[in-house]
């Protein structure tokens, strides 16, 4: 092999190593460390699956996303996270923090949407089967119930008759067009596709009051087998890579155990 040739190949090799290590800094996860009395648990984040749900914890953990006081009410940037607790535990089943009143009722003064499902079909047309029903009470008028002071009367008495029936069924008189216009809902909607992650042991997943109303609570999955009756319901946004250990202790103990700081892991 000549001088030359050889010191080509040389180069050749450096600059795939170089391109190779790059591409692997690119693809790793984002991290977060969550530093609780107990010891501390290293979650990785997927925001592959649910981009805007890791930007939020992101955000909310660093301090560098703007949330609302409940006590002042006034908007601050800083870590959210700090001096909180585990506020609610259930054995062989999760632990839940990121409540800023540490009773499960509190959170940043915004709520985001799910992230659970690939995009689907247009949601749009007649409603042809419970699971379509399910989606239009969800995306439509939950958000519409939970935001208006003075409900239109025919939603309310279709409301009225699901609840009574425990069913979807009365919404399925009308098509989506009729929800949308009833509401003045405004964006283009769909159904949902493929199911992203499924709510498994050791996952951290949003908490939530309902469809879309994310804010800051979040809990890990402490059940080995998992919570399948779960699947779709919650944002599965990552999963701990090590820890498991102190989130059962935490479980042993109950409610209550402090977590005194969250933060992003540098790379």
């Amino acid at each position: 092999m000549n001088s030359l040739f050889a010191g080509l190949l040389s180069i050749f090799v450096m600059l795939s190593t170089l391109q190779a290590q790059q591409q692997s800094v690119s693809q790793a996860k984002p991290r977060v460390l969550i530093k609780t009395e107990l010891g501390d648990i290293l979650v990785e984040l997927w925001p592959d699956l649910a981009p805007i749900t890791v930007d939020n914890f992101i955000g909310l953990a660093d301090g560098t996303k703007e949330w609302t006081d409940y006590k002042s009410g006034q908007k601050v940037t800083k870590p959210f996270y700090d001096g909180l607790s585990f506020h609610r535990v259930i054995d062989d089943f999760m632990i839940q923090g990121g409540c800023p009143k540490n009773d499960g009722t509190g959170g940043p003064g915004y709520a985001f949407k799910d992230e659970c499902f690939e995009q689907g079909a247009l949601l749009t047309g007649a409603i042809t089967d419970e699971d379509m029903a399910v989606e239009v009470l969800q995306k439509i008028l939950q958000p519409y119930f939970a935001t208006t002071q003075k409900p239109d009367n025919d939603l309310l008495t279709i409301m009225e008759a699901c609840y009574a029936q425990q069913s979807g069924r009365p919404l399925m008189v009308n098509d989506v067009e009729f929800y949308l216009k009833k509401t003045g809902t405004k964006d283009t909607l769909y159904r949902n596709g493929k199911l992203k992650a499924r709510v498994a042991y050791a996952t951290i997943c949003m908490a939530n009051a309902g469809a879309n109303t994310n804010g800051s609570q979040f809990f890990i999955v402490t059940n080995k087998t998992g919570c399948d009756w779960l699947d779709g319901k919650h944002t599965v946004f990552g999963k701990v890579a090590t820890g498991m250990d102190v989130a059962h202790e935490i479980e042993k103990i109950g409610n209550g155990v402090k977590i005194k700081s969250i933060r992003s892991v540098k790379k």
